[in-house]
């Protein structure tokens, strides 16, 4: 039995409270505030394959350390993870891994949409969170750029009552754009070249093959006021949609390329300051449901290339709690919207069975982001101040101190 003595809720009541276990331990968390252990429904932990940029040994630990004790990993591996094979492969990796640094990490992973696979999927609907379907170019070669195979991917997955999981970037209208293009390709050109209309127009297709097929979509890393408008419109009709953002667009902004050059470069891209705050005000609305990391890290190595050669994504798992507790402290947003986003909703939509994994954090912390657990070895955050941070995560009947 765990015994966590004098543990605040988010109402400010102060208890004991009694967790499962085969260890006997007691925690004192006076001052300490207890939430429900972080799910992050996006990472990138580059198993198999790449796992010079990180693994599921450091990505582990990079998650532990951010009160997280659930992942969904996504399929953008080396191979794809686009058959049943391939997946029971991965998973086997990813026990492999944890078990080495003793880690019992929850996680699931996401199938990879692919137009020479399609078939795979009716074999996966018990082995998989979703089917992740890259409607643009991201990091990897999945991606389903054609009418017909959107089409059928939909189709399949509302016939499993699997849910669908887009990277709603539109392939054709990026490439038309990336051509017509005539000025210096400097880092901040991304989010010119990748601009709301790409992202909308995606949004807008993915939901109306949702509104078609019955398919439930989870619309992921969203960054505008457009993309929120759209899923607003789709939400209010009734439709299972659902809508996912990341702590760099929460957080960062197109402001930001002049500090961090090659590391602000993501897919979608950054964008303008205005743009966090219409994020902020869809989480209140509860048009935005879930938080994800997107935790794709690349080496210092390959972020420090040129624009064009830089590869896009950044690691984030290991802040996005501290970053949210700090948003809390400046009056964006409250406790409750907290636990909604980075654990309540993605257990409903998800459906995800119950656990007592928790997180104790200290509110009144101030620390500087000095280091991380992460393999890649930097982040964006950096050198920022911020105050909230967890200092113990409970998973699995043991505690991690932090």
């Amino acid at each position: 039995m765990i015994i966590i003595k004098n543990a605040r809720d988010i109402s400010g009541n102060i208890s004991d409270v009694f967790l499962q276990s085969d260890n006997e331990k007691e925690v004192n968390a006076q001052g300490l505030t207890l939430l429900p252990a972080v799910i992050d429904p996006h990472v990138h932990f580059r198993t198999p394959g790449l796992e010079y940029k990180e693994d599921w040994r450091c990505g582990a630990k990079a998650a532990v350390r951010g009160g997280c004790t659930t992942v969904f990993d996504m399929p953008n591996t080396l191979p794809p993870t686009f058959t049943k094979t391939l997946l029971e492969e991965k998973k086997s990796l990813i026990d492999s891994q944890l078990s080495e640094v003793d880690i019992p990490l929850r996680y699931e992973l996401f199938f990879g949409a692919d137009k020479k696979h399609l078939h795979e999927i009716s074999g996966v609907r018990e082995d998989a969170i979703g089917i992740k379907v890259f409607m643009g170019c991201s990091t990897g070669n999945l991606v389903m750029d054609d009418d017909e195979s959107l089409h059928a991917v939909f189709s399949l997955a509302a016939k499993e009552n699997m849910l669908v999981a887009v990277h709603a970037e539109d392939e054709q209208l990026l490439r038309t754009k990336k051509a017509a293009y005539q000025g210096e390709m400097q880092y901040h050109v991304h989010s010119a070249l990748r601009d709301i209309e790409v992202a909308t127009c995606a949004v807008e297709k993915a939901i109306n093959l949702s509104r078609q097929y019955g398919t439930r979509l989870y619309i992921l890393h969203v960054s505008s006021a457009e993309e929120i408008a759209l899923i607003a419109a789709a939400k209010r009709e009734g439709l299972s949609v659902y809508a996912e953002t990341t702590p760099h667009h929460l957080f960062l902004d197109t402001s930001c390329y002049a500090a961090l050059n090659g590391k602000a470069v993501v897919n979608p891209p950054l964008r303008d300051v205005a743009h966090r705050g219409a994020l902020f005000a869809a989480i209140r609305a509860g048009i935005i449901d879930t938080i994800g990391s997107d935790h794709a890290p690349h080496t210092l190595e390959e972020k420090n290339k040129i624009y064009g050669e830089c590869p896009s994504g950044m690691p984030g798992i290991e802040f996005m709690l501290p970053l949210l507790l700090n948003a809390v402290h400046q009056g964006e947003l409250d406790l409750s919207q907290v636990v909604s986003l980075t654990s309540s909703r993605a257990q409903e939509i998800f459906k995800l069975p119950a656990h007592d994994d928790v997180v104790l954090v200290d509110l009144a912390h101030t620390a500087k982001v000095e280091n991380t657990a992460s393999k890649c070895g930097w982040s964006s955050y950096m050198g920022m101040t911020l105050t909230g941070w967890p200092m113990y995560t409970v998973m699995k009947g043991r505690v991690f101190r932090l």
